[in-house]
Order: structure tokens, then sequence, then C-alpha cells
């Protein structure tokens, strides 16, 4: 049944292939719980450790091993969307794991950078690039430091996430309506609106993109050195490498927060939360309220002007 559930999530939700080894390394931790002894699980082994008691023994277990309650909760949820599978199957009859309690976990509020600090950054990495083009035999910026700007820019401009970026094709920038066209979680596409100046600068990275690599057949907006697809990890290295020694970035160095940031400069900047929602990609506005939170300072320097309290007296 396993084995039918992971091929349900990966061919007809299309989950991506991480979240699918996410769900097998949950559902396959359970089966080590329930039966330690079982070499494997039948159907009747099955139908008898899905019992709220076992589950809440098997969250119980992990939260003593020192896992968090985030991490449980995901692997709760992992079962919980096996269950449902069974239960639409009618294999059981009704989804154990609504009846277990979740841990409660501390929701850390979303880290991100300032807008002097990305500001600071841009500024700096196009006084590189002039050096760079002025240094090179061409007089043109290397394609690998080109493309190290412009990962950064498109992760920051658009609030793309790191799955969604390196999937990106040429075809899916739109010049003359100055919109990308971003596939998501659940093939679900969206439309993000891209500023008129950061157009320019697209095209002209596109053009050093054929010109490196005239035979990218595929299409690829981004490709690693060896003109292939960029991966996930390859995304990572060059957010930490570009971002890490810099002034103002202290903390995580990833594609995510940059995803935050952009999200909370929109915010602080006066954006609806629900363009935001839809400029993420989000499937409920409760994902992107969390943002709300880091609007902090905003939110004091608008009270300390309004309250009749903090006014000076004439």
């Amino acid at each position: 049944m396993e084995e039918k559930f992971l091929e349900y999530i990966r061919t007809q939700r299309r989950y991506s292939p991480r979240t699918v080894a996410l769900y097998r390394e949950a559902i396959d931790g359970f089966y080590a719980f329930a039966l330690p002894e079982a070499g494997s699980v039948d159907d009747a082994l099955l139908k008898e450790i899905l019992s709220p008691q076992i589950i809440r023994g098997y969250i119980a277990q992990g939260l003593e091993d020192g896992l968090s309650p985030r991490t449980m909760n995901l692997r709760l949820s992992a079962l919980s969307s096996f269950c449902s599978y069974l239960v639409r199957s009618g294999f059981i009859a009704s989804n154990p794991v609504h009846k277990v309690y979740r841990p409660k976990e501390d929701r850390p509020l979303p880290q991100f950078y300032t807008q002097a600090s990305m500001d600071a950054y841009f500024d700096d990495s196009a006084q590189q690039a002039r050096e760079d083009a002025a240094a090179a035999e061409d007089g043109k910026e290397p394609y690998s430091e080109l493309r190290e700007r412009m990962i950064i820019l498109m992760l920051y401009v658009t609030g793309m996430r790191r799955a969604e970026l390196c999937s990106l094709v040429k075809s899916d920038f739109d010049a003359a309506r100055q919109v990308f066209r971003v596939t998501g979680k659940g093939d679900k596409t969206r439309e993000i609106p891209i500023p008129d100046r950061i157009c320019k600068e697209i095209l002209l990275y596109l053009k050093r993109l054929d010109e490196a690599f005239p035979g990218n057949a595929s299409g690829w907006f981004f490709v690693t050195d060896k003109g292939r697809q960029l991966y996930p990890a390859f995304v990572n290295n060059v957010v930490a490498k570009a971002l890490g020694g810099k002034d103002g970035f202290s903390g995580k160095k990833t594609p995510h927060v940059l995803r935050h940031t952009l999200a909370t400069h929109l915010l602080n900047n006066g954006a609806d939360i629900n363009s935001i929602k839809e400029m993420l990609g989000h499937s409920s506005l409760a994902a992107t309220q969390v943002y709300t939170h880091n609007s902090f300072e905003q939110l004091k320097a608008t009270y300390l002007t309004a309250h009749p309290r903090a006014k000076k007296r004439r």
C-alpha cells in the first residue's frame, strides 16, 4: 500500500521528489516503531497498527529521542495523507490521525534581510560586474558571475521558491507583458509581474546566456558551468557565497530567506497581503499572514506617530 500511495502523490498529485522522500521516511519510521521485529508489513499488520494509540506512541517516542515538535508534526501530516488515501481506497474506515493531538510548536518568525542590506548588495555587485567586464578579454562579464547576481536578483524580485527557479525556462519570461510564468507546488501556475528596469536586466542576461551556451537546446533560464539544468544544492551554494561575509547578512543565507525578505519588504511598503499571497503562490492566507509579524518596526513608527500620548506637548 505504501508504494501505491507514494506513486499516487508522485504522479497524480505531482509532489516534488523531496516531498515524496520525506513522506516515505515518515511512513517507514512509523513502521519501524510499530513493528520493530517485522521484516515487512502486510495488509493485516497495517490495519492493526493504524490506531490512534500506536500513532501517539510514535509521536511521543520521536519527541523523547530529541526530534522537534515541528518534525513530528510534519511526519503526522505525512501519515495523515497516507491514511486519507487508504480511506478513499476502502482499505480502512476512518483516518486515525484525526484523533491524535499534534505537539505544540513554537513558530519562529521568518528571518529576513533589511532593505538597506539588499540595496547595498546590488550596488556592490553592479560595481563588481563593471570591474569584471573591464578585466575580461572580450569586455564582457563572465557568465558565471552574471548568473550569480541574476540568481540573487530573481529570488529577491520574484520571491520564487528554489525548485521553481531551477525549473525555469527562457520562454517563461514574457518580455512584452513583463511577467514571469512560474509553475509551483501541485503544478499550479501563477504570473509574477517584473519591474521595467529588471526586465531590461533580464534581457541583457538572456543575451549573454545565448552567447555563452548557444547549444542550450532545453532552453533552461539558468544553467551550470557545463550547460545543464540547475539543481537545489547549486542554488544554495550560490546564495551562501554571494551573501556570505557581507554586512547586513547575518544568520541564514538561503534562497528561502530571500523569499521571506521580499514578502516583508512588500508588506512594509504597503502591498496588500492578498496580492502578496498570490505572488508567492501560497495556498492559504494563513501562510502569508506570518509576515505581518515581521513588520513590527513599521508598526512601531506608525504607533509613535499617531498615539496621542506620544506627541510632544506644546
